[in-house]
């Protein structure tokens, strides 16, 4: 276990990780798009998203102070929730509720998260995004939550970003930019998990700025169908479903166009 600094005063820096995933899916109709639509929304409630990161807050070692919900139409849900570090809030304040909207407050960090199904008419892939971000300041980092985030989602491809801010002070007056050292998101993921997914960093370490990004390794085609048995498709079928979705795939986790679209 690293020993910890010995600072003056409180350790105000911030720490903040924005961690986003995408899960794809094979949905020919228009009716099976819809329906995997409805089938997401169903499966990641505000409810549920809700105990998700509930869990998180648990995992840093912070306490809940308020929490604000929504369900949308047509489709998506957030959830924010303003947290302390344990020790920090005074008291724990209830939540208060008004129709289908719960509210519930934080102290000095933050919780938030959000979900994005999508389709597209002339396509048959439908795309599920999740959004969290997590900033805390003081000594609890986010970062040890990702094996936990990743694990309860889908996931197929994964973005984070986990920069530090500000500064705080040993005993002895120093201003301090980090208050541990690391070199790359990926030494807070299990290697079990980072053996599932090929994984770039593009690092910043002058800006104390750290983003990763995974794509997984080995998709198997009939964890993509949406309500359709991979042997009532044709042999050459499941190839060019198998090659549509790669190439899906392959272009969010590069963040542009490749296969014969324009940027």
């Amino acid at each position: 276990m690293e020993e910890k600094l010995k600072l003056y005063g409180f350790n105000n820096l911030t720490k903040a990780l924005s961690f986003n995933i995408y899960d794809i899916c094979y949905a020919k109709s228009p009716r099976e798009q819809e329906d995997y639509i409805k089938y997401i929304d169903e499966q990641y409630n505000s409810e549920r998203l809700t105990n998700i990161i509930s869990k998180v807050t648990d995992m840093i070692g912070a306490r809940i102070l308020n929490i604000a919900k929504q369900d949308y139409e047509p489709q998506g849900a957030s959830v924010a929730m303003l947290i302390a570090e344990d020790g920090a809030a005074p008291r724990k304040r209830p939540a208060s509720s008004a129709g289908d909207t719960i509210l519930a407050h934080l102290d000095k960090s933050h919780v938030t998260v959000h979900t994005y199904p999508e389709f597209h008419p002339e396509t048959s892939i439908a795309t599920f995004r999740v959004d969290i971000d997590v900033a805390t300041c003081g000594e609890i980092t986010p970062l040890k939550t990702l094996d936990y985030l990743i694990s309860q989602f889908d996931s197929d491809i994964i973005t984070m970003d986990y920069r530090v801010r500000g500064f705080t002070r040993d005993v002895h007056g120093r201003k301090l930019f980090m208050d541990s050292k690391m070199a790359s998101i990926q030494e807070y993921i299990a290697q079990e998990t980072l053996d599932r997914y090929d994984a770039v960093d593009i690092n910043l370490y002058q800006a104390n700025l750290y983003h990763t990004r995974m794509l997984i390794k080995e998709p198997l085609l009939q964890n993509y169908l949406f309500n359709t048995d991979i042997y009532e498709i044709p042999p050459k079928e499941r190839l060019d479903i198998s090659s549509s979705l790669r190439r899906e795939m392959i272009e969010i986790f590069s963040g542009r166009n490749i296969y014969g679209s324009s940027d």
